[in-house]
């Protein structure tokens, strides 16, 4: 990503935007920004894979993760991601998708209504 976007280090800005190529790789697999309190079990749960499938994807060694690290995760079928933008609420998203609060709030381990531009759900 860094190569494909010129970038110079691995600091990113809220809001910015990135390029994403488009290529085997990326194409059969969705991108998931590690979080605070992740590991690779609990991703793996929450995108119903496995945590061999994830390491593998990754060519991990290891099972230790850095917050701000993007996975690639295996794509299921059963899974259909959503960027937060500018203005968006849970509401309007369960809304525009037919799902409920609850239902994004359930797949995404979010405790409370609160959104950040950027965030990635699981729909």
């Amino acid at each position: 990503l860094k190569e494909y976007n010129n970038l110079t280090s691995n600091n990113l800005s809220i809001g910015q935007k990135l390029k994403i190529p488009n290529n085997s790789d990326t194409s059969s697999s969705t991108l998931y920004v590690v979080k605070q309190g992740d590991s690779l079990y609990s991703i793996a749960r929450q995108f119903n894979t496995s945590v061999s499938d994830i390491m593998e994807l990754n060519n991990l060694k290891t099972s230790l993760l850095n917050i701000g690290m993007v996975l690639k995760i295996p794509s299921s079928s059963t899974n259909q991601t959503y960027i937060v933008k500018a203005g968006d609420t849970l509401y309007d998203i369960a809304k525009r998708y037919n799902t409920s609060v609850d239902n994004i709030k359930k797949k995404n381990n979010l405790t409370s209504n609160n959104l950040s531009i950027g965030q990635i759900l699981i729909l």
